[in-house]
């Protein structure tokens, strides 16, 4: 492990608000999982029990009791915010479902579904798409008797994607999953474009065993959603920086699920920075940096940092290196910096100082170059 977070960094992220959770306020995707919910319970009859936890869980409730191997990439601290060698911030709610099992599958039920809903917290880039502490909806469904099987997966997928995107067409394709078996990632095709919105699985049995269920005598069903990305699409959003948004033009959209109406329709501005870096930065570290270091403010105003290209300092010209100062064991770096603002126009002095403020926080070369 190269790194652990600081307790400021931990205070922080403990006090964002939970845009899933009621009791932070209302918001539209709460009546997404709402929605969701209704149309399990109403197909299926049995009861969706919500599970709420604490964000911060154990190394082996995050990774090992699911069945991700030792050497995963995932466990990685260029990924993942570790607070100490046995701590993290949970990087998926998956994590809470053992425990959303044994708390809440030992009342005598023999057919029920857990929901696990909250924020996740991750190193990402910095786009219209992606945060550092995106929402997720962990659904298990989890049956006594007879074993549920792969068409009544079908139908669960069938379920979310109506309640989420009604009318939308989907399609679904393998993927591999340490707590699932006959793992998949479901698409739908929203305005022409085929766009991820859930992944999903039959339960494994390590997993059921963890949560206090035999796998001999039970079965289930698994099925993870991105919150932040089911509510975009629902409103037809295309930055994720609106759903948290103060300007109360756009706040007082973010109260139902009806199309949001733009209230900026701005151009972007773009600024190219090159800049030195620690040699096995990453883009998702990038991010992390960028948003651990720039105001609020600022902050605010950039739509998206892209890493264009990459040069090892044995191949970067001589006269390039000693301009950004490159020095021992860095790397060069051309990011592309996205500015707009999503409710307003930017000045000219606004922009300057967005860009500064990133080089700044992320430029580690001897000589500096403002804008």
């Amino acid at each position: 492990m190269r790194s652990v977070i600081t307790q400021h960094q931990l205070d922080r992220a403990l006090a964002l608000r939970d845009l899933s959770d009621p009791g932070s306020g209302p918001h539209a995707m709460q009546l997404v999982v709402h929605a969701i919910r209704g149309e399990l319970e109403q197909a299926w009859g049995c009861p969706v029990l919500v599970h709420r936890s604490h964000p911060v869980v154990t190394i082996r409730e995050n990774y090992e009791v699911l069945g991700y191997p030792r050497a995963a990439p995932a466990r990685e601290a260029r990924y993942t915010r570790y607070l100490d060698g046995t701590r993290l911030l949970r990087t998926h709610m998956t994590a809470a479902v053992p425990g959303a099992l044994r708390d809440l599958a030992g009342n005598g039920l023999p057919d029920l579904v857990v929901a696990c809903p909250g924020l996740v917290y991750r190193r990402d880039v910095v786009d219209r798409m992606h945060v550092g502490e995106p929402h997720q909806l962990d659904l298990w469904r989890a049956r006594r008797g007879e074993p549920l099987i792969p068409s009544d997966l079908d139908e669960m997928i069938g379920l979310v994607v109506a309640a989420v995107v009604p009318g939308a067409r989907h399609r679904i394709l393998p993927a591999s999953h340490p707590y699932t078996e006959q793992g998949r990632e479901v698409e739908v095709d929203v305005g022409g474009g085929w766009v991820e919105l859930l992944e999903c699985g039959m339960a494994a049995g390590h997993v059921l065993r963890a949560g206090g269920l035999d796998p001999a005598a039970w079965s289930g069903l698994a099925l993870g959603v991105g919150l932040d990305r089911a509510l975009m699409l629902r409103k037809r959003i295309a930055d994720i920086r609106l759903l948290r948004s103060g300007d109360p033009r756009v706040a007082g959209q973010m109260l139902d699920l009806e199309p949001y109406r733009e209230v900026s329709a701005m151009p972007a501005t773009r600024r190219d920075l090159s800049i030195a870096v620690d040699d096995e930065l990453t883009p998702e570290e990038l991010g992390d940096r960028i948003r651990e270091r720039v105001d609020p403010e600022v902050l605010e105003a950039i739509e998206e940092l892209a890493v264009v290209t990459e040069t090892p300092a044995a191949e970067l010209p001589h006269q390039a290196a000693a301009r950004i100062g490159l020095q021992t064991g860095q790397k060069n770096v051309l990011v592309r910096l996205v500015l707009r603002h999503p409710t307003r126009t930017l000045t000219a002095e606004e922009g300057n100082r967005a860009r500064n403020a990133v080089y700044a926080a992320v430029h580690e070369g001897g000589v500096h170059q403002w804008a």
